[in-house]
């Protein structure tokens, strides 16, 4: 016996799927914290862009931190060796990513 017919047209199977769709991705936008964006395609997103701007600017800070305290741990015939040399510079790349991201957040 066949089964019976969930929607009566392709055109309502269609805006289902695509309401499904829209659920998904309004989950998934809540699950990162952004916001979404505005409903008319020519107005900037800038609500969403700062979010997004604003959770990454924390593990970048939390990553700069960490290198920082491993710098310091490290012995002074370490930090003045050529790999020592190496993590400050990186320290320095991380500072500089850093400071362009805060730059972008409003």
């Amino acid at each position: 016996m066949p089964q019976p017919r969930k929607y009566h047209t392709n055109a309502a199977r269609q805006e289902a799927y695509r309401a499904r769709r829209e659920r998904e991705h309004q989950i998934v936008l809540a699950a990162k914290g952004l916001p979404s964006l505005p409903a008319i395609a020519s107005l900037p997103g800038w609500s969403r862009w700062n979010a997004a701007f604003t959770a990454a600017y924390a593990p970048i800070a939390c990553n700069l931190s960490e290198m920082q305290d491993y710098f310091a741990d490290g012995s002074e015939n370490w930090q003045e060796s050529e790999r020592g040399e190496e993590h400050q510079e990186r320290m320095t790349s991380v500072e500089a990513a850093l400071d362009a991201v805060a730059e972008l957040i409003r």
